[in-house]
């Protein structure tokens, strides 16, 4: 790990151009366990991997909402994500009161963007090492954002983060062109075979470590969904769509990546 003083802090480059904390926060996000999104037309879905350090704990979360109609799935550092997460829903407070709407999902993205960004231009601060997937609605319609540690945050039709996440985006990358026009179900339903495609041979999906979240917006009737995040058991249904992946030939059960990642890198 040793860079040849170029990793003390986040302002020092080093001869190759490159910002070794930077990509030490980057590493932390594929440690994570693995996270997907995707958005059509009417709706944005997360859909991740909960992770529990060891037998005695619990699962931790990976989806928090911000406001009625944006959430965030997280892979990395929980804490860091927690700062984050308080960040955009005291933003999110703020707009509404001053404006009286929902704060546009673009404008959210960019704030936290800048904020992380920061840490990168002054001495004695660190990236943050965390990655998020934002999913929201706002008056365009359903939106999905990539942000990462160095500050850059880019809209997605679909896409993964954390570890063995290459696998769940080859998955999503064979079937973009049937997003735009899926159901709701239909949408959870890909984000459910995409995680699926990511995990080792283990353990299946089951309804202690699967969640699933949806925003959805219709243009037409100005009708939102709030979003809204499915745990435990109210997630069996969505299982048992991709329950049969076996029998049917779809992609093979599998299970969650390798636990022996550090105690504080996500859930």
């Amino acid at each position: 790990m040793f860079r040849n003083n170029y990793d003390n802090d986040s302002v020092t480059f080093s001869p190759q151009g490159r910002i070794f904390q930077v990509e030490y926060a980057a590493e932390a996000v594929k440690q994570g366990s693995v996270v997907v999104g995707i958005a059509s037309k009417t709706h944005a879905v997360l859909v991740a991997i909960k992770r529990n350090a060891e037998e005695l704990s619990s699962y931790q979360k990976k989806l928090f909402p911000i406001d009625e109609h944006v959430g965030i799935a997280i892979a990395g550092l929980t804490s860091d994500a927690r700062v984050l997460s308080n960040f955009m829903k005291q933003q999110c407070l703020g707009h509404r009161l001053t404006y009286s709407r929902h704060m546009p999902i673009r404008s959210l993205v960019d704030m936290i963007g800048s904020k992380a960004q920061i840490n990168t231009q002054h001495y004695g601060k660190r990236p943050y090492g965390v990655g998020l997937l934002v999913a929201g609605v706002d008056d365009s319609g359903p939106h999905l954002f990539e942000f990462q540690p160095s500050g850059m945050t880019e809209e997605m039709i679909a896409f993964a983060i954390g570890a063995r996440s290459q696998m769940a985006r080859t998955y999503l990358e064979r079937n973009l062109d049937k997003f735009k026009t899926s159901t709701r179900e239909e949408l959870i339903e890909h984000g459910l075979r995409a995680l699926k495609e990511s995990l080792v041979q283990d353990r299946e999906l089951t309804v202690e470590n699967t969640s699933v979240g949806v925003v959805g917006y219709v243009k037409e009737t100005k009708k939102t969904e709030p979003f809204q995040v499915f745990d435990g058991h109210e997630v069996q249904r969505y299982l048992e769509l991709v329950a049969d992946d076996k029998k049917e030939g779809g992609p093979q059960a599998a299970t969650v990546e390798d636990e022996s990642t550090a105690m504080d890198v996500d859930a």
